[in-house]
């Protein structure tokens, strides 16, 4: 369940739990509990659950390998993939939302899954093409077909994910089917996913599915200050269906928003890129745009 291009040795490890300013490290020979250094706080550093690590020999975190990425709540890092669960319905899919924490998955060098329940209910196929055409990876579940289920389960195998959405839209279920042994309760949250009673200070990556899941927040508090560092020019990157269109526009610095000879623009005048997807991007781009350059 390591990085492929990550080689440890047994002074290396990775974090698996952080609570109180101690980490639980695996490392070759096993886990092991430590401390990092005080130099870490002094320089404002925080180790992450999923960094890599190097341990002095008294057995203390003494540096923090390169991250390929991380996110602030939790303080997660190296993450492969973000499964973003979104239901067909009850409550309904809150695309601008959703776009944002899709952008922010590939800002951030994270593989974004979107994953519909309830599609018993409705089958949601306008939200399937939607995002598809969209280049994002969607997996639908319906629990009268386990094929459905393990098709998600086989996402974790090997990776560490992060599981997120609005409450109500069935991740505890999910979690459930693919692994019973975590029995949470559906509607609640529970301690073993480190989101229960005194456990605010905790973050932790579960084993599941023959890989690692980090501890599973809603939307809400996946916060959109994720994307306070994204400038205005970069949003774009962020939206895969608009690769082919970039560098394509009449003026060189153009915003995809309002210009005439926007490539983009002209793809979502033909049905190439769905208006939904550009209307979330003008969003997000004029967020962008007023925010202050010390903000960032």
């Amino acid at each position: 369940m390591r990085d492929s291009a990550v080689t440890l040795s047994e002074t290396q490890g990775r974090i698996i739990t952080s609570v109180g300013g101690l980490y639980t490290v695996e490392t070759s020979c096993g886990m092991c509990t430590c401390k990092a250094r005080g130099v870490f706080r002094k320089r404002g550093i925080l180790p992450y659950v999923g960094d890599f690590v190097q341990l002095s020999e008294d057995g203390v975190i003494c540096e923090i390998l390169p991250r390929k990425n991380s996110i602030l709540r939790p303080p997660v890092a190296n993450l492969d993939q973000i499964l973003f669960v979104t239901s067909s319905c009850r409550p309904d899919p809150n695309l601008l939302l959703l776009d944002s924490f899709l952008a922010v998955a590939i800002y951030q060098n994270i593989q974004p899954v979107l994953v519909l329940t309830k599609v018993d209910l409705d089958a949601a196929e306008q939200v399937r093409r939607l995002y598809t055409s969209a280049g994002i990876p969607v997996y639908a579940v319906d629990y009268r077909n386990g094929e459905t289920v393990q098709a998600v389960a086989a996402l974790l195998k090997d990776k560490v994910s992060m599981m997120t959405g609005n409450s109500g839209v069935g991740k505890s279920t999910l979690l459930n089917a693919m692994e019973p042994s975590l029995q949470l309760p559906v509607g609640e949250i529970s301690e073993k996913l480190g989101r229960g009673r005194h456990t605010t200070r905790q973050v932790q990556l579960y084993p599941c599915a023959g890989g690692y899941l980090a501890d599973t927040p809603g939307f809400s508090t996946f916060e959109a200050e994720q994307y306070v560092q994204m400038k205005k020019e970069q949003i774009a990157d962020c939206f895969p269906e608009f690769q082919p269109y970039l560098g394509e526009c009449r003026f060189s610095d153009c915003s995809h928003v309002c210009e005439k000879g926007c490539a983009i623009l002209e793809a979502v005048q033909a049905g190439k890129i769905a208006k939904s997807r550009h209307a979330s991007y003008c969003t997000l781009y004029q967020t962008a745009k007023q925010r202050k350059e010390w903000e960032s």
